[in-house]
């Protein structure tokens, strides 16, 4: 594995997909699993009728990979993506899988690709696309009658160029991407695409990042576009609870770093009124890890939270936790990493 011919400027890499040289992809049919089979192919081909096209009967996840400080390749809790993918499994009727056959499908494509894990110091990884969708011919509404699930892997930069950057951010009033009791705490695609026009006219005003309300009374803190909302106030770490957020397992590793470090913990509806007695705010998720959020611009009035030129103190040293423990800086306490050998 001679990284250096690669002609790759592993620095510099943007947030988007880079081929390399295998994915691999499982079949479900007759209520069964096939074995794993890894391909250089990165088309599938599917039925015009399969639901995942026409009935949204799909679900992904994100996860990443890192070498780390001495030389070891990891990945980062790969067992809670696994539980989330049930998960929303359950919600829209996909097949459940092991999770020693995701973790080692996983693992196997990371194996496969280890060139194309970025080197340690880069700032890069490797991110890692599971996602499992219905296909076979189906034009009445239900369950599909086969499944794909597959993985592929794709080096990436830091999802903002800026790194740990401070943005602002945008309350969005006139979307929701998501339902009272739909599938906003699901991985699902639709989430996301239900996003887009809210992302779009956060934008379009000079805002990078949407910050959406709960669908319901449109007065509490939901979640931004694709990231967890989490607020720092004196020694405690605040993050909404609601049955329409995604949970992050980025804010998860967070809180439990917090409480770590000394802080409380308060996970529970939050007001888009309090939101402006916060000393630091954040848009954490696997992409991003945290993003620094320096102002929200709710209704035209602007809630701003520290300097716009560098993150706030407390939110510095989660990521420096975070990101230290993934690569291997910090010991890993919690037993987060599996090693891909």
């Amino acid at each position: 594995m001679n990284r250096k011919n690669m002609n790759i400027d592993w620095a510099n890499l943007p947030f988007g997909y880079f081929k390399t040289d295998s994915n691999i992809r499982f079949y479900h049919r007759d209520g069964k699993w096939s074995q794993g089979e890894l391909t250089s192919d990165e088309n599938i081909s599917i039925h015009m009728a399969a639901p995942c096209l026409h009935y949204g009967q799909e679900a992904f996840e994100g996860m990443k990979a890192f070498e780390t400080k001495d030389g070891r390749i990891v990945i980062f809790r790969p067992s809670e993506n696994w539980k989330r993918l049930q998960k929303t499994s359950e919600r829209i009727f996909l097949p459940p899988m092991p999770e020693e056959m995701f973790v080692e499908a996983v693992k196997k494509v990371v194996a496969a690709n280890k060139k194309y894990v970025p080197p340690y110091g880069t700032g890069a990884s490797l991110y890692i696309r599971p996602f499992l969708i219905g296909v076979g011919a189906k034009v009445g509404l239900g369950p599909a009658p086969e499944y794909i699930f597959a993985v592929f892997v794709t080096p990436v930069g830091p999802y903002y160029k800026g790194g740990l950057t401070p943005v602002k951010a945008m309350v969005i009033t006139d979307f929701d991407r998501a339902a009272p009791d739909g599938v906003g705490d699901c991985k699902v695609g639709g989430n996301y695409a239900a996003g887009l026009p809210g992302a779009d006219h956060a934008k379009h005003h000079g805002y990078p990042v949407p910050l959406f309300l709960d669908p319901k009374e449109k007065k509490y803190v939901d979640e931004f576009g694709t990231s967890n909302f989490i607020a720092i106030k004196g020694d405690t770490y605040f993050t909404p609870s609601s049955k329409s957020i995604l949970p992050s397992i980025t804010n998860d590793s967070l809180r439990i770093i917090a409480a770590d470090l000394g802080m409380k913990i308060e996970q529970r509806p939050i007001s888009i009124d309090e939101v402006s007695t916060f000393d630091e705010v954040g848009a954490v998720g696997t992409a991003a890890v945290i993003t620094p959020i320096c102002g929200i611009n709710y209704n035209g009035k602007e809630m701003l939270f520290g300097p716009e030129e560098k993150a706030g103190p407390v939110i510095t040293k989660l990521y420096q936790n975070l990101t230290g423990i993934q690569y291997g800086e910090l010991e890993d306490k919690f037993n987060w990493l599996e090693e891909v050998r």
